[in-house]
């Protein structure tokens, strides 16, 4: 690290420049992220994706549909009222350049009472469908004599969109400033303060400038744009306090050259450590093939090697400048001795009772962990959207007045060898639907057998050869066939987010039959979501257990330490998740009651097991770097608590603020992260590092340096020859 510290110092201009440039450039691209963001994430290659397209390109089912709404009011008749919506569909129609339109009559049944819904094909979505939308509710406006309101999936993605960005301002507006308070609060002064909120608005700016050249490889989530200002905000603040708390320490006795290179050799080297813990708790999540993990594991992985990134380069480069005007515009006045005092007191009085103190924290955190066993994991859906948009009520309106929320449906797509018509096929695909009848869940089948009401494919093949009532039944037998291939509706007596909606898909899918059996619907987009996430995320959470193991046994020089700091970051996280099912899953403290997002563990353990080791790692550096000068285990603890005690709880503070200010957005899942983080921080920065931490390091002793004493008394040894 010296040779980097002296090179860092001496192209500190140069590199002042070169980030003015990054920012500039990549600033202008930042602006345009939004546009290029669209859908929840929740894709993935796989049965159902390639079921849906067929679907689209065998049987005319359109790629996007829009949902319209119809609210009759006072005075009009059911006549009019039909007669109207008819005329409307019409002309939407015309406007939007839709494909087909589905009429609400009576006979239909989209139509009950007063409300009624009509449904807008589009056979492709051509970049143009904002466009489209904005032309069908230029003609909603028109109508006096109901009112129109418009839904479904192009919509409701749209509306995620200006609710994500709505909620990124809300956070930031309540974020920042109180963020300043706490830098404030920390160092004293404006100057000192105001730098790592300038260092996090940098590395957020750069990183969405960075992540736009993405998306012509990869579908980028609207999610994205709130995990990368939250991720970014408070790593670059936190590494920014580290640093430059380290340089006013240093600069107090030394020159600002030696200072800065100080600085760069003990806390750099600890923004590197810390980074390297984060980047590859988000590395874990490319294991799951999901659109919306690989989006924040790269948005999270680019704005963690920005922020280490800034924190090496950009903040060395303005202290270097800045030098003793880094004490400037003081309003406060802050004594650290008394602050490292007091601490001091506190760490000496949890090492005087460790036993106590490490049961006392352990029963705090199981209490907190019991509500996980009753966690209801649930993928988001318009749910998530806040009830102010009119997409989500038209949507819940839909749903509470036409969905039978009893009944899921499965779509079969056979594929054949053989045109489907031909004999043998034809015999097969009749014995498969008889068996799906048989079915126990099975409430109905729909297929060419219910279409034309025949029982054996002898019965339609007989039909088939009469030309005029083949004629006839051309309509119902193009529904269902298609050359070789064949479709089948099945409807199941469950809910369609049931486990025995997702059970019921993974047995037939692996039933063997002498088709290829193609099998869509939400079940079977349900089903894959979560085994790809139950399969994957072991091999991902192995990656991350290993990996952060062996970076901070070399960091530190222990076998111990990082041992520890793996399973209290897994206890408190635990602790966390139950805490979110008490909030969240059962109402408490006026948040509204909702299941857990299936993302929300992974994200929050991705996150969070990499962000809470930038404390591990900065509080045992100082220690570890006490320990090296006085080999005093309870000495090193104290003092090390002491001297970061004061900079990691303005950290940690900094990081609820931050994460924690977007628990007052409206996105469901957005708002469930938020306080996850938030919590989990929370309970890292009190129960495990003021007290697990200290109490643990007393009763190890100089166990905790384990691979350290080794590797010191070989050297001792060395030594002692070469005399």
């Amino acid at each position: 690290m010296n040779k980097v510290a002296n090179a860092l110092y001496a192209g500190r201009k140069i590199l002042l420049i070169l980030w003015i440039i990054l920012i500039v450039g990549f600033g202008f691209y930042a602006a345009k992220l939004p546009s290029v963001l669209g859908g929840n994430g929740f894709e993935m290659k796989g049965m159902y994706k390639d079921t849906e397209q067929l679907l689209v390109n065998k049987f005319d089912v359109s790629e996007a549909q829009i949902i319209v709404l119809f609210e009759k009011k006072d005075g009009v008749s059911a006549s009019k009222f039909q007669q109207t919506i008819a005329q409307y569909m019409q002309k939407a129609k015309d406007k939007s350049d839709a494909s087909k339109v589905n009429i609400p009559t009576a006979s239909n049944k989209m139509i009950k009472g007063s409300t009624a819904y009509g449904i807008i094909h589009f056979n492709h979505d051509d970049g143009t469908m904002d466009k489209r939308v904005e032309k069908i509710r230029t003609l909603s406006a028109e109508e006096k004599e109901m009112s129109v309101k418009l839904t479904g999936g192009p919509i409701i993605e749209k509306d995620m969109n200006t609710a994500s960005q709505a909620d990124l301002a809300k956070a930031e507006a309540i974020g920042i400033p109180v963020a300043l308070v706490v830098l404030l609060l920390a160092f004293g002064g404006v100057v000192a303060a105001a730098i790592p909120l300038m260092i996090g608005i940098v590395t957020v700016v750069t990183t969405m400038g960075v992540v736009y050249f993405f998306h012509p490889y990869t579908e980028l989530s609207i999610f994205i744009l709130n995990v990368i200002p939250m991720i970014g905000l408070a790593l670059s603040i936190d590494f920014a306090l580290l640093f430059i708390n380290r340089f006013k320490e240093e600069i107090q006795t030394k020159s600002v050259e030696q200072a800065i290179k100080i600085t760069i050799q003990t806390a750099g080297r600890s923004v590197i450590f810390s980074g390297l813990c984060v980047f590859i708790g988000l590395a874990g999540m490319l294991f799951i093939q999901v659109d919306i993990f690989q989006n924040v594991a790269l948005g999270g992985m680019a704005v963690v090697f920005i922020a280490v990134f800034s924190a090496l380069t950009l903040l060395p480069s303005i202290l270097a400048i800045l030098g003793t005007r880094i004490n400037r515009l003081r309003i406060l006045k802050v004594s650290e001795q008394g602050g490292q005092s007091r601490w001091r007191s506190f760490a000496t009085f949890v090492m005087k009772k460790p036993v106590t103190t490490t049961i006392v924290s352990l029963i705090i955190l199981l209490v907190a962990l019991i509500p996980v066993r009753d966690m209801h994991l649930e993928i988001p859906s318009s749910e998530a959207l806040p009830t102010k948009y009119e997409s989500r009520q038209a949507f819940d309106t839909y749903n509470d007045t036409f969905i039978n929320k009893n009944t899921a449906d499965v779509y079969f797509v056979l594929e054949a060898k053989q045109d489907m018509l031909n004999e043998k096929p034809l015999t097969n695909a009749f014995t498969f639907i008889k068996q799906l009848k048989e079915d126990s869940l099975v409430k109905q089948a729909d297929s060419i057998s219910t279409a034309l009401n025949v029982k054996s494919s002898d019965q339609l093949q007989a039909m088939l050869e009469n030309p005029q009532i083949s004629a006839q039944t051309k309509p119902a037998v193009d529904s269902f066939i298609n050359g070789h291939y064949m479709l089948i509706k099945a409807t199941l007596d469950t809910d369609q987010n049931s486990d025995e909606a997702k059970d019921f898909v993974r047995k037939w899918k692996d039933k063997r039959s002498p088709f290829t059996v193609h099998i869509g619907g939400y079940p079977k987009f349900e089903q894959e979501i979560f085994d790809e996430i139950y399969e994957k995320a072991p091999y991902g959470l192995a990656l991350v257990l290993f990996s952060t193991y062996v970076i901070l046994m070399i960091a530190f020089r222990s076998v111990l330490i990082p041992l520890k700091a793996i399973i209290m970051n897994i206890l408190s996280l635990t602790a966390t998740f139950g805490l979110l099912v008490w909030l969240f899953q059962n109402g408490h403290l006026g948040l509204t009651q909702s299941n857990i997002a299936l993302v929300l563990p992974v994200f929050v353990f991705g996150l969070v097991f990499g962000l809470s080791m930038d404390y591990e790692v900065f509080l045992i550096s100082r220690i570890h770097e006490v320990y090296h000068q006085t080999h005093d285990n309870n000495v090193a603890t104290v003092e090390g608590l002491a001297s970061t005690s004061k900079i990691i709880t303005s950290a940690a503070l900094i990081m609820i603020v931050i994460t924690g200010a977007f628990a007052f957005t409206d996105v469901t899942p957005v708002k469930q992260m938020g306080v996850g983080i938030a919590l989990a921080i929370f309970i890292d920065a009190t129960i495990v590092r003021m007290l697990l931490v200290p109490s643990l390091m007393k009763l190890l002793g100089d166990a905790n340096w384990w691979f350290f004493t080794k590797k010191r008394d070989k050297s001792s040894s060395n030594e002692q020859l070469k005399s």
